[in-house]
């Protein structure tokens, strides 16, 4: 009886049975996600989300950024091979150990984590997304879209790495890697069975861009990081959400579970007066009073009074798709930014990508730099004769105004050193006239 509700679960649920994970892993994986009660999410993308990150979790990818996996790619190898090449099962449980154990050298003694049980999880589920023959053998372009994509780190910095995986050496996209791309980024979804929401089709890259044929890192960013962003990838930016507001507390009790504070997102009902739920129980659809699962609600990510929810109101959606205004794409400049410049060489006719970019060129920050410092020197000398802007001088005028404080320093430098022999003139006199006075009496 048991072989059988196994033999359902594989079957029903179109997991990949060929793959190199063994069958009683297989069925134990998935009965793990069902038992946790992900499927009672109603809305695809935060289902998806949900299950992608308790498997971040699980295995702890989550505490490997973005930049220990280049690392990693760049000890192995991984960044001289072609897209299209092969790498065998061992060579990626080779490169996903030695990501761990280099994990435990970083973390305090009492926070390592169990690097063969967390390699072990964490190749299966791969094998489970990319391995669907059970050949034993997955492309490294798979092994780059899977792990970039379920590490911890910046959701911009993985969309540049993305991008200089998938453009040419003039940093343009080139839409057939673009193409792939999407194949193996929505592999993931496929394997915690959301495939019939989130599963590739020939279509999609041409719905994404709306058939452009030239796109840079910047439309490629706008794309991607837009509010809301391409369908298909909308669970994408929920996975690093839900992340965020792990250990947000909301003084407020929710409505439905009576749970004396909510942690995670809050959810407001803009209807009912004063009606607030935790998010397993909007995600859940429950319902209480007189709240509905049709009334308008906004999602708070903060608990501070007066905090921007992350998304603005919604109404209830298959996807939970926003209709609202557009909010920051992502935070300020990255704590650590990327540089491509190795990857995507610049190229002057390309379109500014400054709004993710920005720099000031060297000799322009010079001339900002002694902006500055004349302008204090002004301020602070009492013999300055003239005050200096700091927004509007120009680099002939504060050359200038040094010189006259050089001048001014110099002159005043001068009386004070003539005041000095004056003082030393009277004091050889007045000794002179002392001795005399003595010797004469």
């Amino acid at each position: 009886m048991a072989s059988s509700s196994s033999n359902y679960v594989t079957s029903n649920m179109n997991l990949p049975t060929g793959s190199s994970v063994s069958y009683d892993d297989l069925v134990l994986f998935v009965q793990e996600l069902r038992g946790l009660g992900f499927d009672a999410i109603r809305f695809a993308s935060y289902r998806t989300a949900a299950k992608l990150r308790y498997i971040q979790k699980k295995c702890s990818v989550d505490l490997l950024d973005i930049w220990n996996i280049i690392e990693a790619f760049r000890d192995n190898g991984l960044n001289t091979l072609d897209r299209f090449s092969i790498i065998t099962v061992p060579k990626l449980e080779a490169i996903i150990l030695s990501l761990y154990v280099n994990l435990n050298k970083r973390l305090p003694q009492g926070q390592l984590v169990d690097v063969s049980s967390s390699a072990r999880y964490l190749l299966s589920w791969l094998l489970i997304a990319y391995d669907n023959e059970g050949s034993g053998r997955i492309r490294v372009f798979s092994v780059k879209v899977g792990l970039v994509t379920l590490c911890n780190g910046k959701l911009v910095d993985k969309l540049r790495y993305i991008f200089s995986q998938i453009s040419d050496p003039n940093g343009t996209l080139i839409f057939t890697r673009f193409k792939e791309y999407l194949q193996e980024v929505l592999a993931l979804p496929s394997m915690v069975l959301e495939s019939p929401t989130f599963g590739y089709k020939e279509d999609l890259a041409e719905a994404i861009f709306n058939g452009t044929s030239k796109l840079f890192l910047g439309d490629f960013l706008d794309t991607l990081l837009s509010d809301p962003g391409p369908l298909c990838l909308i669970w994408m930016p929920l996975v690093h959400a839900i992340a965020g507001v792990e250990d947000v507390n909301h003084s407020v009790s929710c409505n439905v579970c009576r749970s004396p504070t909510i942690q995670g997102f809050r959810y407001k009902c803009q209807k009912c007066s004063n009606f607030n739920m935790c998010q397993n129980c909007f995600w859940q659809g429950k319902i209480s009073e007189n709240h509905r699962t049709e009334h308008e609600v906004k999602e708070y990510s903060t608990s501070k009074p007066g905090g921007v929810s992350l998304r603005n109101s919604f109404r209830k959606s298959f996807r939970c798709v926003p209709k609202s205004k557009k909010m920051p794409r992502f935070p300020d400049q990255p704590e650590r930014p990327l540089n491509l410049a190795h990857i995507v060489p610049s190229n002057s006719n390309n379109r500014s990508t400054s709004s993710y970019s920005e720099s000031l060129s060297e000799s322009d920050e010079e001339h900002r730099l002694i902006a500055r410092y004349t302008a204090r020197l002004a301020s602070e000398s009492k013999y300055s004769t003239r005050t200096i802007s700091q927004t509007s001088m120009s680099i002939f005028n504060s050359t200038q105004t040094q010189r006259e404080m050089i001048a001014q320093l110099e002159a005043r430098n001068r009386d004070i050193m003539r005041e000095i022999a004056r003082l030393r003139f009277v004091k050889i006199f007045i000794l002179f006239l002392f001795i005399n006075l003595h010797v004469g009496g």
